[in-house]
């Protein structure tokens, strides 16, 4: 079973991304509303990948990626960093920080399958 952390405040792109998702076999879809349920949710399931958005209220994308990455527990789970064209800063910053690839919106389905499967195969 693989368990994907989609951690995105907007409810429609959570269910863009869960109905992506669960078009790879075996895989199950946790979501988590920002960066503070998303720690919640990485304590009490056994997350394999992280799906996470950059702006988020609460707790953005980048804050989790550096307590995800400063975690020994969690570090070497992969993490997506999901966020709106063309900002190119926060896409440095957040593979600075320890993201292992990135995807802007709108996001494509196909792109999306592809990268997340690169990282479990």
């Amino acid at each position: 079973m693989l368990n994907v952390l989609v951690v995105e405040d907007s409810p429609t792109m959570r269910q863009l991304i869960g109905f992506a998702i669960k078009r790879i076999p075996g895989s199950r879809v946790i979501e988590a509303t920002d960066g503070v349920d998303a720690l919640k949710k990485l304590s009490s399931e056994k997350i394999d990948i992280i799906l996470a958005d950059i702006n988020m209220p609460i707790m953005d994308g980048l804050k989790l990626v550096s307590l995800v990455r400063n975690n020994p527990s969690y570090k070497s789970i992969p993490i997506i960093m999901i966020t709106t064209e063309g900002a190119e800063e926060d896409k440095n910053k957040a593979l600075a920080i320890g993201a292992n690839a990135y995807l802007t919106k709108p996001i494509q389905t196909q792109e999306l399958m592809k990268l997340v499967n690169s990282f479990i195969s």
